[in-house]
């Protein structure tokens, strides 16, 4: 990772982008129109980092991660390597949101490696995301997803299992299948 301030030449920030000093970006990342990222961010290497996409300090995103456009990723929340975010997925930090809370804590979420994350999804904080899961679009993940498991709906139920390809392996829900 390079530090902002003298990104590698193999990063490529648009020049509408804000990646402010003291963000670190990954080598072949490439950051794209009206994205921010923020200072004490972490971006690994490989990554996408898609049009008006919000990376909140302390964030940490793991290698070849992308991330589509209109994505807030926000403080607590950390993305192992090769998880995919879609478009406008949302991520929460607050249980209890207020304008005003002198009492805030931050709520973490975890998304496990390889798993991925369906379009204008939401996920609410203190979860962890198994993985290789799959989250499908629209869905509202309010509790765990276990690895390779296959989620969908308003609260997210379980809908299945799927392999390190994405591929549904099974719709037995109560029983999943051995990976390898």
């Amino acid at each position: 990772m390079t530090d902002s301030t003298s990104p590698a030449p193999s990063v490529f920030v648009h020049p509408t982008a804000d990646v402010e000093d003291g963000a670190q970006v990954g080598d072949g990342t490439k950051v794209w129109h009206l994205a921010h990222i923020r200072s004490s961010a972490q971006v690994g290497a490989g990554c996408v980092i898609g049009r008006n996409v919000y990376v909140d300090a302390t964030v940490t995103v793991g290698d070849r991660v992308k991330i589509q456009n209109n994505v807030s990723v926000y403080q607590g929340v950390t993305l192992e390597d090769e998880v995919f975010v879609g478009p406008c997925a949302v991520f929460t930090n607050d249980f209890r949101p207020r304008a005003q809370n002198p009492d805030w804590t931050i709520t973490p979420t975890l998304v496990r490696r390889g798993a991925s994350i369906g379009a204008n999804a939401t996920l609410v904080c203190g979860i962890e995301v198994g993985e290789y899961a799959m989250i499908a679009a629209g869905s509202v993940v309010t509790k765990d997803v276990q690895p390779y498991q296959l989620v969908a709906g308003n609260p997210a139920r379980p809908k299945g299992w799927v392999d390190a390809k994405g591929e549904v392996i099974s719709r037995d829900v109560a029983n999943p299948p051995a990976q390898g």
